[in-house]
């Protein structure tokens, strides 16, 4: 029997792949859906980890498999792309495929726009314009807002504990471009054709970039492909590991 890993995204869970699960699992092929340390309230960590770490976390995991000689289907959406990405490249004995969704790991070079916000920034700082400041507060909210939606595009920074911010910082610091190139696992990736969070531009790249791969683009879908279309991506994901 093949077994199917679901590593979710940012401050997602397994149970938001719960539908795809259910459309995906068969006789043949068992689902398991896994939770990323450090987004519920029962798996918090103590302290900051870097892919590296959750990397190290899932070899652990698979390992205690009962079936853990035989290769797995691994599966990552966003944030657990990225993860995904970076086990592909340093494990490939263990992995019979690999399904990115919408998977990060393309580090985004910064536009004009980006540039000005960020001078905007070091700006405030010298004119001392600082978070503790009671009168400048809300103007410290806002730069911080724009800075966090615009220049990194990630929105959810603002609402994560400190911990989780530090894996974020550190996760976007990491650029997995040159990775891609070392995966040798046969890879699908999928991708909403209306994707803002990770950008469709990203999946042309990775399809070019890993040799034995595929692109399914999903017509007027953004970045939660199982949340917007569950029964198309569950379709791709079988047509994949049965081919």
């Amino acid at each position: 029997m093949d077994t199917l890993i679901i590593l979710h995204g940012w401050q997602s869970s397994k149970e938001k792949w719960q539908k795809v699960k259910e459309l995906t699992e068969t006789q043949n092929l068992r689902v398991v859906a896994l939770d990323l340390p450090g987004f519920k309230p029962e798996n918090q960590l103590d302290k900051s980890w870097n892919l590296d770490n959750y990397v190290s976390w899932l070899k652990n995991v698979l390992e205690n498999f009962s079936n853990s000689s035989e290769p797995f289907f691994i599966l990552g959406h966003s944030f657990g792309g990225r993860i995904a990405i970076k086990f592909a490249s340093k494990y490939p004995k263990k992995l019979k495929g690999l399904i990115l969704v919408s998977a990060a790991g393309i580090k985004k070079e910064k536009t004009f726009r980006d540039k000005v916000l960020l001078k905007t920034i070091k700006l405030a700082k010298k004119l001392g314009v600082q978070e503790q400041a009671s009168q400048t507060k809300g103007l410290w909210q806002i730069i911080r807002r724009v800075f966090y939606r615009y220049v990194l595009r990630q929105a959810d920074y603002l609402k994560a504990n400190p911990i989780q911010k530090e894996i974020m910082k550190s996760a976007l610091k990491e650029d997995l471009k040159p990775l891609l190139a070392d995966i040798v696992t046969p890879t699908l990736i999928v991708w909403g054709a209306k994707d803002k969070i990770t950008l469709l531009k990203d999946a042309y790249l990775m399809k070019e970039k890993i040799k034995n791969s595929q692109l399914e683009i999903i017509d007027n879908i953004g970045h939660t492909p199982h949340f917007e279309c569950p029964e198309i991506l569950a379709k791709k994901i079988k047509n994949f590991i049965q081919s």
